[in-house]
């Protein structure tokens, strides 16, 4: 299930991140230095070093909107956020296609999070740069996603995917990984479905007894399934 949310940062969040990472020098290092034996061949960009203090307060920006963003909450159903990362593509710069590692090491207390769920959150512009489309292969072929700055896109981390060639400009942007609630992909999706369904039927005010019984299946079914 692949969910674009729009507008996770406004406008200024965007800015005070840019403007933190514009600035951020020698925190910028090859981004093959995270990379596991499958990616680093492929993978060519620049990402900020997961230990640069520089990024504390940029990942604390953007987890606060995450905890206030209804459709990230209704899709993810996190249990664990891997820390936000920031990388950036100039021109020639790609990563081929690849899955995320399964298992990620958290940089701060070394706890395993499961990466079941893979988002980026777009920082640039999308007219200020060429290329740099992220494609993702599915059940419906690939998929290609490049959104404004603030937008983010939320997908399962088993997916095949990549960022295109850069031809012009710069394409900075945040990435992390979610370790869900509800582990299998396609409960999560009847999840994400019953529950925007549920809302509808609230902003309605459909049968009051009817909505009750859909939401009690929600929670059961969310009880049956997750594992905290």
């Amino acid at each position: 299930m692949l969910v674009c949310i729009p507008k996770v940062l406004d406008a200024d969040a965007v800015a005070q991140i840019r403007s933190r990472l514009d600035a951020a020098g020698d925190a910028w290092v090859d981004g093959r230095v995270t990379a596991g034996h499958q990616g680093a061949p492929v993978k060519f960009n620049q990402q900020i070093d997961e230990r640069a203090e520089m990024a504390r307060p940029c990942q604390e920006i953007i987890a606060a909107a995450l905890e206030r963003n209804p459709t990230f909450i209704s899709a993810a159903l996190p249990n664990f956020l891997y820390p936000p990362m920031f990388n950036r593509y100039s021109e020639g710069m790609t990563f081929g296609l690849h899955v995320d590692g399964g298992v990620r090491i958290h940089p701060y207390n070394g706890r395993k999070v499961r990466t079941d769920l893979s988002a980026t959150l777009f920082l640039s512009d999308p007219g200020s740069y060429d290329g740099g489309e992220l494609q993702m292969e599915d059940t419906h072929g690939m998929q290609t996603v490049k959104l404004a700055a603030g937008d983010m896109v939320l997908y399962p981390a088993t997916s095949v995917h990549r960022v295109t060639p850069i031809t012009r400009g710069v394409r900075v942007a945040c990435f992390f990984w979610v370790q869900s609630l509800v582990r299998d992909a396609g409960d999560r999706a009847l999840l994400f479905d019953l529950d925007n369904a549920i809302q509808r039927l609230n902003q309605s005010g459909a049968d009051e007894a009817a909505r009750r019984t859909l939401t009690g299946t929600y929670h059961n079914l969310l009880r049956k399934w997750s594992d905290t």
